[in-house]
């Protein structure tokens, strides 16, 4: 059969208006950062893209004073339908330049435009949508007749998913009446800025969001400042732990959504064709840059095989190059770093005994790629079926009973999200009640809604994120 290959497709990056400097964001408008800048880089090509103005202890404490005079004078006595406009406007303002923020994006991130467009964006303004209906509700969400919110809240999101985390954090914490101060990823900060635009087309009051690029220690400054009085992180285990050592003894609120070790289990019943495609989509969508990822395939001992040769033939067909490209599938990695980490934990695979398989597929020579890769014969005990890689590689084991399935999903330390393909609904509801996981998805993967709550337990965090639950993390109730 002829095989047809797809012509270029690429979007137009100028459609990210992309400035040469992005400053921070205090108290309705940009200023200079008193920090040292940093310049932001596109991992498909390794060319700088603009360079971004950071914050110092000074900007830190201005932000954090400017979010209290808003909360106290503005935003916290406001009524909750008056708050609803504001972040009715911004949703609509964020689908009216969706296409914008979908390049920029792409640009910064490196995850394939058709990722961009067609998931962060909607599902971003849809939190936005979903956050406004609750403002002027929160008296009947089942938290008391007069739930309060907290105050300031400090935000750290990572860079897997920018724009979208952005929308987690701040569309529940402003619903509520809490005003943020949040910091953008290091090596992802450009659309948090263009939100930050955003938020004086809506008309948002000053200090009601603040936007502070920088590393690690602006986090930090975040995290210790006295007048903070909630902390909601998303990222690594390691940095989550840090955080809640800080927290601890002191009054401050915390929320933590960490990293996780999926297990996507295949029962022998399933639609195999469907199931493969949910495994695909469950460790490749955003190069495997998902804290839910199903990072580890479980497939019941008897269908191994028939099941490897679907998966192995479905990934040899998937496109790695420009995230412009409407046709690519997999995009670039985030940083030179995180490339390093994979090769690391693939080396490691491979040293430790597993049998790996990496797509033949054309890599481009320049940026961060790595080809999608599947690793068979893998133990518990290796590092790949350990550890949370954070890229597009898969580690593929067996089971022969539910029970034992159970067992070998639930033998990690992470508990984030799991998935399960069978035809039967008593089965999946049985295996679901007994799986170690914040989300089960049953018969899909990477399926996500505002109205539905998101966490983990064990080292993946504590806390929910979506959904009635998700506003109590910034409610005093």
């Amino acid at each position: 059969m002829a095989v047809f290959d797809y012509a270029p497709a690429p979007e137009s990056r100028d459609l990210a208006n992309l400035k040469p400097s992005y400053r921070p964001f205090i108290n309705g408008e940009f200023v200079d950062g008193s920090g040292e800048p940093l310049k932001t880089i596109n991992p498909a090509t390794e060319e700088v893209l603009a360079e971004v103005g950071t914050a110092s202890l000074s900007d830190v404490d201005t932000a954090v004073k400017a979010a209290r005079r808003a909360y106290e004078k503005v935003w916290g006595p406001m009524p909750g339908a008056e708050r609803a406009k504001y972040l009715f406007r911004i949703a609509r303002l964020i689908q009216e330049r969706s296409r914008e923020l979908a390049v920029l994006e792409s640009l910064d991130n490196g995850k394939p435009i058709k990722e961009s467009r067609d998931s962060d964006l909607p599902i971003a303004a849809a939190h936005f949508f979903y956050h406004a209906g609750w403002a002027d509700k929160l008296d009947y969400a089942g938290f008391g007749p007069d739930p309060k919110p907290l105050g300031v809240a400090g935000q750290i999101i990572p860079w897997n998913f920018p724009l979208l985390m952005l929308a987690w954090k701040i569309a529940p914490a402003l619903a509520t009446g809490n005003t943020v101060v949040l910091k953008p990823a290091e090596t992802t900060p450009l659309t948090a800025l263009v939100f930050a635009e955003i938020c004086q087309q809506a008309g948002l009051p000053p200090g009601v969001v603040n936007i502070l690029p920088g590393a690690g220690d602006v986090g930090q400054l975040l995290v210790r400042h006295l007048d903070i009085d909630k902390i909601a992180f998303t990222g690594s285990t390691e940095v989550g732990k840090l955080i809640q050592r800080e927290v601890a003894g002191t009054s401050k609120r915390l929320t933590l959504e960490l990293g996780g070790k999926a297990a996507n289990i295949v029962f022998d019943d399933a639609p195999l064709d469907q199931a493969v495609e949910g495994v695909v989509n469950g460790i490749f969508f955003n190069q495997g840059h998902v804290c839910c990822a199903g990072s580890r395939l479980l497939v019941q001992e008897s269908i191994v095989d028939e099941v490897m040769d679907k998966l192995r033939y479905r990934v040899s067909t998937m496109r790695i190059g420009d995230p412009l490209d409407k046709n690519t599938d997999i995009g670039a990695i985030n940083s030179a770093t995180q490339l390093t980490k994979i090769r690391e934990l693939v080396e490691a695979g491979e040293a430790e005994g597993a049998h790996r398989w990496t797509s033949s597929c054309p890599v481009p020579e320049r940026g961060f790629f790595f080809a999608p890769t599947v690793f068979s014969d893998v133990h518990q005990s290796m590092r790949i079926a350990r550890e949370e890689i954070f890229g597009p590689v898969l580690s593929v084991l067996t089971f022969r009973t539910p029970s034992e399935a159970v067992t070998k999903a639930n033998n990690t330390p992470y508990g984030l999200s799991a998935g399960i393909w069978s035809e039967k609904g008593s089965r999946i509801l049985s295996v679901a009640n007994k799986l170690r996981a914040g989300v089960v998805w049953a018969n899909t993967f990477n399926r996500f809604d505002p109205a539905a709550p998101f966490g983990g337990y064990q080292e993946s965090g504590f806390g929910r994120e979506g959904g009635r639950i998700g506003l109590e993390g910034y409610l005093s109730v």
